[in-house]
């Protein structure tokens, strides 16, 4: 453990959270320097890194997700490499692979085996819809365990390890969509929008001249570490731990309470997974927000990237151009509160 993370340890809960609340600031400010706009998008990056899950970015090209992500490795002091994902990428190109080596000393020759780019702390996989399922498959276990298993041997990953994904959603010829369960690894889909006029113009000036920008480490992947022990201990009241439970079951058709719209919509639901991560994603969200408790707020701004990709809507659904973040937006609206739900 390094002393800046050290220190952490010794913080009482509250001040660590300060910390925290601190540090996000400086992180933001510090990824000002070169990205324009995305407020919404930083943040949700640094929720699911602290909540020590992996993120989804979708958007259409030239909108700086790249630029976003390896931004973010250096405020945070990480190990940073980059995966274009394409249609001929083997799985052995991610993972790595034995070569064989001769040893000077007695001329042997041995198998070594040679670490791909998965070993890392923050990784980008850049158009994961590119590449074949065997090769997105390739990922999941590192995305799950933290390790990877070659040749019957599993080596553990660098910790803190995240995988930080892009893929664009308005060409799909030629793409390999991302199976469910693959989907569901992901703490959020991020959804990267349009900059405005003026940020637009902000970005013309700084990409074409001689602009510069010189980012400065915040944190260190061990302190994130610290810090994602401090964001877990954040008590979430009943109230709020119902209200999740409501607003994921009903997402799911089969429920009984869930609303008569949502069998029309919805072919499947939210898993558990999803409970976990709306939690945990609220935990972050409360100490960045500067209290030490998670309120139904916190849920409900994070309901969209928590469960847009977790939600598979129906036919119907998808021949009226109901999207999924509609839907999200009308469960939203049918989940009883704390003192509502108190008057049933």
């Amino acid at each position: 453990m390094t002393t800046e993370a050290s220190a952490i340890s010794q913080l009482d809960d509250k001040a660590a959270a300060e910390l925290l609340k601190s540090s996000y600031a400086k992180i933001a400010a510090e990824m000002g320097k070169f990205i324009v706009g995305q407020a919404a998008v930083i943040e949700e990056l640094l929720i699911a890194v602290l909540a020590g899950g992996h993120c989804l970015l979708e958007g259409v090209p030239g909108l700086a997700k790249t630029a976003m992500v390896s931004t973010l490795a250096k405020t945070l002091n990480m190990g940073f490499r980059r995966i274009q994902f394409t249609p001929d990428l083997m799985p052995s190109d991610i993972t790595g692979t034995d070569i064989i080596q001769e040893d000077p000393a007695t001329g042997r020759r041995n198998f070594v085996f040679q670490k791909g780019p998965l070993f890392t702390q923050m990784l980008l996989a850049d158009e994961i819809n590119r590449t074949p399922p065997k090769t997105q498959a390739a990922l999941l276990e590192a995305m799950q365990e933290r390790c990877v298993t070659v040749g019957g041997n599993t080596l553990k990953l660098d910790q803190p390890f995240f995988v930080l994904a892009t893929q664009n959603p308005i060409e799909q010829e030629g793409t390999y969509p991302l199976p469910e369960a693959q989907r569901d690894r992901f703490v959020f889909l991020v959804k990267v929008d349009y900059p405005s006029r003026e940020e637009e113009r902000q970005i013309i000036a700084r990409t074409t001249g001689n602009f510069a920008a010189d980012i400065q480490p915040v944190l260190s992947g061990a302190q994130i570490l610290e810090l994602q022990k401090v964001v877990r201990k954040v008590p979430v009241p009943d109230h709020v731990t119902d209200f999740v439970l409501d607003l994921v079951r009903f997402t799911r058709p089969n429920e009984k309470d869930a609303p008569a719209f949502i069998k029309e919509l919805i072919a499947w639901g939210a898993g558990p997974r999803a409970c976990q991560n709306l939690i945990l994603t609220g935990k972050v969200r409360a100490v960045l927000q500067g209290r030490f408790h998670v309120t139904i707020d916190d849920i409900e701004a994070l309901a969209m990237p928590v469960l847009r990709h977790r939600i598979v809507p129906t036919f119907n659904a998808e021949a009226e151009g109901v999207t999924v973040d509609d839907i999200i937006a009308r469960v939203l609206k049918a989940v009883p509160r704390g003192e509502a739900k108190r008057a049933l």
